[in-house]
């Protein structure tokens, strides 16, 4: 494989190759890296968000969707590390799709990432807002607080200050994040596996609400009723995974970039998984999937497993899960930022938008200007979304799915295409820069186009639906056009990256260095 490309150093001229952008070298570690892409991953937030609507889908198969779920995350993820290893850039999927394909698909894929982004802080910032009052309600034994989350002027309001208190986070050294997340990242973790084994030993102790002996079946992918409810449950299955790519946009500040991300990533996924797969088992041995009280298939607590099982499962210890979804959703939506603001960095550094974007801060050597733009645009997005819709959690999650296919797909296709001559070199240049992200991409492009089409149905997801089509197809297509003007704008009125003068498509072997050693 070839080797990694050398990097222009920061201020100087870009001329087609990759180039530094002012951001704070070797701060971060392995495991830093890891707990980052765990935080942003946020396993609490996501798995009591999308349990729920997942049972609705499948059933019991949740344990197999996840799985399933799991391996074109694990396929992508081994192009993400081979496309790392060459072209260490915190614009990552924008600046690989540009080498690869040019500056058109590379900006959309950009912009892909940045939409997913900007559509996960606003759902992580409500979902705080959510449990937050939850906790509150919990604590104080007054359940009429909880209400308080539904009220939009209430819940927009306090949206608002968890938005702006991660942005001045964010907007800090990475050292600061590091700092709070292994804090934060540690608290959610050990809270979970209590809440599991505590769901296992009360079922064991004939205590379930339904208790459901684990089956193999649970496993069997080929058991999921239709193509479908297979596919949304997989859209649902893939949200949950999504964020472990944020240890590559840190490329350029992490120890040995161009090995340290990439197994970071791998690490990331592969712990995630173990830990669903104990919490989707353990809950579904206690409740079942049926529709009575406690059961995942009840509609009126689909929207918040963990809180309602809380209270049956951990008895007087339930406020400790509130506060673990409550700290898993607020240090997610911290870490969160690292991604959609580096690649606004790099976008603007390459001249793909406009150069503000390119602001590194002096002191704390962070994107300062784009971490602002993507707190104010996710902020706006939701406190409008929350008028026009009260579903906006499902729905913008479910249109999060589609924009994950989107962007990771075209980086999946992306890692085939520029290692194309050298697919043959090696055994190991055949799996991991053809087949495995070949493989990836295609099932990543077909649960695209399946939720594209399956979500023009009003019925699709909350059942909200504007000019009769469905809320989430509508959310999708939108953002994407969004993205195509925006980007016809940008290359009407700053056509250099266009041109490929500012990075183009294989530069030149001359930036090339020998490959480091592994450390």
């Amino acid at each position: 494989m070839s080797a990694p490309e050398q990097k222009a150093p920061a201020g100087e001229p870009v001329t087609g190759g990759l180039s530094s952008k002012g951001l704070s070298a070797g701060t971060v570690g392995l495991i830093g890296a890891v707990v980052i892409g765990i935080s942003c991953i946020a396993p609490a937030y996501t798995l009591t968000a999308a349990l729920g609507p997942t049972v609705s889908a499948v059933g019991v198969q949740v344990p197999a969707i996840i799985l399933v779920g799991f391996i074109p995350m694990l396929l992508v993820a081994f192009g993400y590390r081979e496309l790392n290893n060459r072209m260490p850039d915190s614009g990552t999927s924008f600046t690989w799709a540009t080498r690869a394909f040019g500056p058109w698909i590379g900006w959309m894929a950009g912009w892909g990432l940045i939409a997913a982004t900007i559509l996960v802080l606003s759902n992580l910032a409500g979902i705080a807002v959510d449990f937050l009052f939850l906790l509150i309600a919990q604590l104080t034994g007054n359940d009429s607080i909880a209400d308080l989350a539904s009220n939009p002027f209430i819940n927009v309001t306090v949206c608002l200050l968890f938005m702006l208190g991660a942005t001045m986070i964010s907007y800090r050294d990475m050292q600061t994040t590091q700092k709070l997340q292994y804090v934060l990242v540690s608290f959610q973790v050990v809270i979970l596996i209590l809440f599991a084994i505590a769901a296992i030993v009360a079922t064991a102790n004939g205590n379930g609400f339904d208790p459901t002996p684990v089956d193999w079946s649970w496993f069997n992918p080929f058991a999921v009723s239709s193509f479908s409810a297979f596919a949304a449950g997989l859209s649902l299955s893939i949200f949950i995974f999504w964020g472990w790519d944020v240890t590559l946009t840190m490329n350029e500040e992490t120890k040995d970039p161009d090995k340290t991300p990439g197994r970071a990533a791998t690490l990331t996924v592969v712990a995630i998984v173990t830990l669903y797969l104990l919490l989707a088992v353990s809950l579904i041995m206690f409740a079942g999937a049926g529709t009575g009280e406690y059961g995942l298939g009840n509609p009126d607590i689909q929207d918040n497993v963990f809180f309602h099982l809380s209270g049956p499962i951990l008895g007087p210890l339930a406020a400790l899960v509130s506060l673990a979804v409550l700290t898993s959703s607020a240090s997610s939506l911290q870490s969160t930022f690292v991604s959609p603001a580096r690649t606004l960095l790099a976008m603007g550094h390459y001249g793909a938008l406009p150069k503000r974007f390119a602001a590194v801060h002096p002191r704390f050597f962070t994107p300062g200007f784009a971490t602002i733009i993507s707190a104010v645009v996710a902020s706006l997005f939701y406190a409008v979304m929350r008028f026009v819709s009260e579903n906006v959690l499902w729905d913008t999650i479910t249109a999060l799915g589609m924009m994950i296919c989107f962007y990771y797909g075209i980086t999946a296709f992306a890692c085939v295409w520029y290692f194309r001559k050298q697919w043959f070199d090696s055994v190991r240049n055949v799996f991991f820069t053809f087949l495995f992200p070949l493989i990836g991409g295609m099932i990543l492009a077909v649960l695209f186009v399946t939720t594209l089409v399956d979500s023009m149905n009003p019925d699709y997801g909350s059942g909200s639906s504007i000019f009769g089509l469905g809320l989430v197809f509508v959310l999708g297509v939108t953002v994407i056009g969004i993205g195509i003007v925006i980007m016809i704008w940008q290359a009407v009125k700053h056509p250099a990256f266009f041109k490929g003068e500012t990075l183009s498509v294989d530069a030149p072997d001359t930036l090339r260095l020998p490959r480091r050693k592994s450390a």
